[in-house]
């Protein structure tokens, strides 16, 4: 059985996990880094899908 613990994470958590800055995601996701900043204390699954979908591949390692 998959246990996915990757969406009860926050964002800031994941994105710390990876040693990433804010402006560095935003640069690699190419998104601006306001919405990074937005939902940064946000829970992974609850951030919307069109901004997750392209930090996901980042977050994840990939």
């Amino acid at each position: 059985m998959f246990f996915n613990t990757f969406g009860n994470k926050t964002v800031r958590e994941l994105r710390k996990n990876q040693g990433l800055t804010a402006q560095e995601l935003s640069l690699i996701a190419k998104v601006n880094s306001a919405m990074i900043r937005k939902v940064d204390n946000y829970k992974f699954k609850n951030v919307p899908d069109p901004l997750k979908s392209k930090i996901e591949r980042v977050l994840r390692g990939k």
